[in-house]
């Protein structure tokens, strides 16, 4: 018989929605969907056996300041308990529970459903995941990260199994921690298009995207390199795709708000004053799904100067429609692009990187070389190919069982 999976997270769609639809479509498990019931409407005709599960209270505005997050890791673990307790009075016990750690934690699971969980965690913690030192956080927004690093470490102990997105991610946990940890980047369904390989028409187009256009994902970079290239009299077009007021994985947000003491502002808008030439960069904003994966197909060159990150769809996105990207040598970088055959990973040094943007710039057929190198290594995390890889996972984890409480 093909295992039942049950997959919760508040977020629809999110890191295991896809992979829940591929595996009831290819009759590789039952699989269902717990998320928020607003999501679960939202998104009823998208997705097939979606459920619903609240959260136990407001997850919204929390009491003591220092245990926010630890609340509503709290709240959000209690309702997914009710949750699981109803599906099986319904439809019986499940194989397999997959949680988000941040969005379905399955720290109330324990001991009271007998069930093997896998636990997808992201980072351990913001202390791990690092953050810009010229934007660091508040005392107390450190403090509050060490509850929540401390519900991390505890469902990687008492889950059969956690995953994590990069073996950059699995170093950032303590060393007796990795052996209960696998690698597993998400899978896809994202295919290039044949029109988007031919030379676009225009001026050259050097490209940024992510869905924060932040500190961690070296939107500082991207604007310093612009603002040199337009001082240098570079005839280039530049664009930055991504919502400029999205939260990010770290507290440049804060730091600009006291600069300017207006909430207003943007870490875009930052920049610009800093770097004026780089307002030649075009900033379409946050797109429909339709729209900026067009506009995705019609950028040269991307730059994807890393700071701080332990995985990102948007690489995969760029990599995967067959973009040449140019990206920095940290974190999980490397895992995914190899120097000179897929993209190319470089250190930090901006006399490096406008010679390369230059170089490939004047080199369309090796931009064509290694778009078409970059779009062969999205195949290999097509959705397809990713599905049974996590399934021999999830029947490991099965055939582990939770450990019992201090094993």
């Amino acid at each position: 018989m093909k295992p039942v999976i049950l997959f919760a997270s508040a977020v629809c769609p999110g890191q295991f929605s896809l992979l829940c639809q591929h595996l009831n479509d290819t009759g590789q498990a039952e699989a269902w969907y717990l998320t928020m019931p607003g999501n679960k409407a939202r998104n009823d005709a998208r997705y097939t056996n979606l459920l619903a599960f609240d959260p136990d209270g407001d997850i919204n505005t929390p009491g003591y300041y220092y245990a926010a997050r630890t609340e509503r890791s709290a709240r959000l673990s209690r309702g997914l308990l009710k949750a699981v307790q109803a599906f099986i009075a319904q439809k019986g016990r499940p194989d397999l529970i997959v949680c988000h750690s941040n969005w379905a934690p399955p720290q109330f699971l324990f001991d009271e459903i007998d069930v093997p969980v896998v636990s997808y965690i992201e980072f351990p913690s913001y202390h791990a995941h690092g953050w810009d030192p010229a934007y660091p956080p508040d005392p107390g927004q450190r403090l509050t990260d060490r509850n929540a690093e401390m519900v991390a470490f505890h469902q990687v102990l008492r889950s059969a199994l956690t995953i994590v997105p990069s073996a950059y991610a699995r170093s950032l946990f303590p060393p007796e921690l990795q052996p209960r940890i696998a690698v597993q980047f998400e899978g896809f369904d994202v295919r290039p298009d044949p029109a988007a390989a031919a030379a676009a028409e225009g001026p050259f187009t050097l490209g940024f995207a992510a869905r924060d256009l932040s500190s961690a994902k070296g939107l500082e970079v991207f604007v310093r390199l612009v603002d040199q290239l337009r001082q240098a009299g570079d005839d280039m077009h530049f664009v930055a795709i991504g919502d400029p007021a999205a939260p990010t994985y770290g507290y440049e947000q804060q730091f600009v708000h006291r600069h300017y003491k207006d909430t207003t502002k943007t870490f875009r808008d930052y920049l610009l004053d800093r770097h004026p030439a780089a307002q030649a960069i075009e900033f379409p904003g946050k797109l429909p799904y339709d729209q900026y994966a067009a506009l995705v197909n019609r950028i040269d060159l991307f730059l994807y100067p890393l700071r701080h990150g332990v995985a990102n769809w948007g690489l995969m996105e760029i990599m995967a429609r067959g973009r040449p990207v140019i990206a920095s040598a940290r974190n999980f970088i490397p895992e995914l692009v190899r120097h000179g055959e897929n993209g190319l990973v470089l250190p930090d040094d901006d006399g490096l990187w406008l010679r390369e943007i230059r170089r490939l710039r004047d080199d369309p057929a090796e931009r064509a070389r290694l778009g078409a190198a970059a779009a062969q290594t999205g195949t290999e995390y097509h959705i397809g190919r990713v599905a049974p890889k996590f399934m021999a996972l999830f029947r490991r984890a099965m055939a582990t069982g939770n450990p019992a409480r201090g094993g």
